[in-house]
């Protein structure tokens, strides 16, 4: 199950970033997408710190 979670949030990440940042923007404004691409990038960043797999 860890496998699959680390296969998978880099490309969660890759997907859904540039899909709601500007879904977002478009919707909502500027300032809320900018809010938006901040915080999903520091989760994004945090998930995949979490999830790597380091040699020993």
């Amino acid at each position: 199950m860890l496998r699959l979670l680390v296969a998978i949030t880099p490309i969660t990440g890759v997907i859904l970033f540039p899909l709601v940042v500007p879904l977002t923007i478009a919707r909502i404004g500027i300032a809320p997408g900018v809010v938006v691409a901040l915080l999903l990038s520091i989760l994004w960043f945090v998930a995949m710190l979490r999830t790597s797999e380091m040699p020993h």
